[in-house]
């Protein structure tokens, strides 16, 4: 992480407020490009029918990974070459999780050649008949004109493929339907958590962006205020965190055009500054979405701005578009591995429901957990885990028999005390043995701190769902640290020991006071020592 995200920080957490966009923050053009590009090195060159020479339009080259798959034509195929395409379509929806993307009239290379009518037409034939094989459904996205040395009319077609059919309508509560009407006829669930946006409340904002693991984040500005403390402030928190984000700028309905297209300038210098970094991509057609859709999952830097009013409806299709056409940002082969994995289940809410007993909500971090499972809860207080079994499993407020890595859910325990549990707990498979700690090093960047940051100042660490009070017992070569400075810090947990793993990201802050960085060693203890390390 770059150290110059301490100016994100530093200028909300001043008296007074952060300074003004423009004033004495830097900005800077970001590279990278958000057209279509030709690959480095040699092109051919192509003269139309007129001796007009033209340069061969490209797309990135074609990838084995992933949910996007270029096809020159699909015409007539025969039937080995049809189930062969079948094959690769199963994978292509596997990869992106029940959704693909089809180019066609594109080669492997990502030249963009181009179909006459006829030959498009036979090949959105066979591609309607290659879903219907494998139980989807397909939706034209956009079609193009590519004039690339060809007297005829040719184009390429960009398709979407779903594994569940649908009429690419983004399902909510407008159409005064329940939220188990909607999961049941939706063939795409997005989870909206909605965090605080006052200053007063960040320790709620940091535990949702650590404890749920949230695939990206939404950045929410008012068109009429423009740039506010917190929103660097929650910039900045995204950028430590590495959570991808997008912008969306509401209320243009109570401001002139010229100050939407004022806060629109501000936003793109701070994201073009050297903390940043990021390529600004402004919606302001279907075309636009599609395209930033695609490039928000393939690239980390591209970081797409939505205008819109709630109240009047302007351009929330456009985000409606964009939202349908997300594909996950994890890839499949990620998620296979983390079910490989033992059972660990992070438990970030805790419920009392009437008839059904204690209710845990949470994240699935690794393996898969079943109905009747008998897994271990901890820690405890004095380091213990706890035995339990998973009585009942519900994702998005339906029933659901097994849960796999990476998906959140809430469990019922049946009668389990409830007040035995508390958040920042694991539930792991009992076989894992797990290690806690009360003691932890992590290797740190001070992103703020008004004077200078010592040995026996108390801060609010947050790891995942963990959180708690925390002294700095020792810092490694060094005396004290300032704003941007680097170092390798012993922590020590106040309350009662954690389950911390190494390599996990850690974020601290008291006060004004804030840093980032990544557990380096954890010591672990023994349950029976847990009260003697905490003092009690």
């Amino acid at each position: 992480m770059d150290s110059r995200v301490s100016e994100l920080f530093g200028g909300c957490c001043r008296p007074g407020g952060g300074p003004a966009v423009g004033g004495t923050l830097k900005a800077r053009g970001a590279g990278g490009s958000s057209g279509c590009g030709g690959p480095k090195g040699k092109k051919k060159n192509g003269r139309n029918r007129g001796g007009k020479a033209n340069n061969p339009p490209y797309l990135p080259p074609e990838a084995e990974d992933g949910n996007i798959e270029y096809k020159l034509k699909l015409v007539n195929p025969s039937q080995y070459r049809f189930e062969h395409l079948v094959t690769q379509m199963k994978w292509r929806l596997q990869e992106g999780r029940g959704e693909a993307v089809y180019q066609i009239g594109v080669e492997d290379n990502g030249l963009l050649v181009g179909l006459a009518e006829e030959e498009m037409r036979a090949s959105l034939k066979t591609l309607h008949r290659m879903a219907e094989k494998v139980g989807a459904d397909i939706t034209v996205l956009r079609e193009r004109e590519v004039d690339y040395d060809s007297d005829m009319p040719r184009k390429i077609t960009e398709v979407l493929v779903r594994k569940v059919p649908d009429n690419q309508q983004v399902v909510n509560y407008s159409d005064s339907r329940t939220a188990e009407e909607i999961c049941e006829s939706s063939s795409k669930m997005i989870t909206f958590i909605d965090l605080a946006g006052h200053h007063k409340y960040l320790h709620t904002t940091i535990f949702g962006l650590t404890s749920y693991c949230p695939d990206c984040a939404l950045l929410l500005v008012s068109a009429n205020t423009g740039i506010a403390g917190t929103t660097r402030e929650h910039l900045g928190l995204a950028l430590a965190l590495k959570v991808p984000f997008f912008i969306v700028v509401s209320k243009v309905d109570l401001c002139a055009k010229t100050t939407v297209e004022r806060t629109v300038r501000q936003l793109e210098r701070v994201l073009k500054q050297p903390g940043c970094h990021k390529v600004p991509m402004l919606v302001t057609s279907e075309d636009d979405a599609v395209t930033a859709a695609q490039q928000f999952a393939q690239s980390p830097n591209v970081t797409p701005i939505f205008t819109l009013s709630s109240v009047s409806g302007e351009s929330l299709d456009l985000l409606k578009v964009f939202l349908n056409i997300l594909p996950p940002l994890t890839n499949s082969k990620e998620q296979e591995e983390l079910m490989q994995q033992l059972t660990e289940f992070q438990v970030d809410e805790i419920y009392t429901v009437p008839e059904v007993g204690t209710v845990v909500g949470g994240t699935l971090s690794s393996g898969i957990c079943r109905e009747g499972d008998r897994l271990v809860v901890g820690p405890a207080d004095d380091g213990r885990f706890l035995e339990l079994r998973v009585c009942s499993i519900q994702r998005n407020r339906s029933a659901c028999r097994v849960l796999r890595a990476g998906q959140a859910a809430t469990l019922a325990l049946g009668d389990f005390d409830r007040a035995l549990l508390r958040k920042g707990m694991v539930m792991v498979s009992p076989e894992m043995n797990p290690t806690i700690c009360s003691v932890f090093e992590a290797e740190i960047v001070l992103l703020f701190h008004a004077t200078t940051f010592r040995r026996g100042f108390q801060v609010t660490v947050h790891v995942g769902n963990v959180r708690q009070t925390a002294v700095v017992e020792k810092i490694h070569a060094k005396d004290k640290l300032r704003t941007g400075e680097k170092a390798v810090v012993r922590f020590r947990f106040l309350k009662h020991p954690e389950y911390l793993k190494v390599g996990a990201k850690l974020l601290f802050r008291e006060g004004v006071t804030k840093g980032i960085g990544h557990v380096t060693d954890v010591q672990a203890i023994a349950a029976g020592e847990a009260q003697a390390n905490m003092g009690f």
